[in-house]
């Protein structure tokens, strides 16, 4: 992931420059990439309300969100690089990347509870609360000194997760929906962030768990 970061970061720097030279800020940015997330769940609840299962625009969702989440790797390396940085920034940066997640998660719930989809709903309702307590850990943890990025389901696999399934839902809806439902692209993903998120959600307890008892019985000693 790193690796990957470093090229998107080569690919946005001109982009950045030019931002910062016109006067824009990390927190703009940021809340740019909020209303375009809002945009793609926006798209997301449409599709629910169509009667006919409007996959064209799930995948277009897709594209709007993977775009907008875009957005929280330019914010942080603008403020970092053009010596930006400060306590509240990172602060509204954490808080609105909370929103983006819910109004995206939301969204693709309401869909499967508008087509009755019962059990992709109660996979949905795993997802969201697994995404949030991983990032709720990590928050708590940091909070208490202890550094706590362990575990496979970060905020960027899971954007990139959803927003692919959403994708792949869209543009082959059409060379699939004879075989299987197209609505599997949309789901495996949520299935996948359910089981993991809740996993690492657990594995960061236990990191946690460690670290303190590690620093309390190093106390204890002196």
């Amino acid at each position: 992931r790193d690796c990957i970061q470093q090229i998107v970061y080569k690919i946005i720097n001109p982009g950045v420059v030019m931002a910062v030279k016109a006067g824009i800020t990390p927190n703009v940015v940021t809340t740019l990439g909020l209303l375009g997330n809002i945009a793609g769940a926006a798209l997301l609840v449409y599709a629910a309300l169509s009667a006919n299962s409007d996959y064209v625009l799930i995948g277009w969702a897709g594209v709007v969100i993977i775009l907008s989440s875009i957005m929280d790797m330019v914010d942080g390396y603008m403020a970092r690089t053009a010596n930006m940085c400060s306590v509240f920034g990172a602060f509204y940066d954490s808080v609105l990347d909370r929103y983006c997640e819910l109004f995206t998660l939301s969204a693709i719930c309401f869909y499967f509870m508008r087509h009755g989809h019962d059990f992709a709903t109660i996979v949905l309702f795993l997802s969201i609360i697994g995404s949030i307590m991983v990032s709720y850990i990590r928050a708590r943890a940091e909070g208490l000194d202890v550094e706590c990025k362990v575990g496979l389901m970060q905020r960027p696999e899971r954007v990139v997760l959803t927003s692919l399934g959403a994708i792949l839902c869209g543009v082959c809806a059409e060379a699939v929906k004879e075989t299987f439902s197209p609505i599997w692209f949309l789901l495996v993903p949520q299935i996948l962030i359910a089981v993991l998120g809740n996993y690492t959600a657990c594995i960061r307890i236990h990191h946690v768990y460690k670290n303190i008892k590690k620093s309390e019985c190093g106390d204890t000693e002196l």
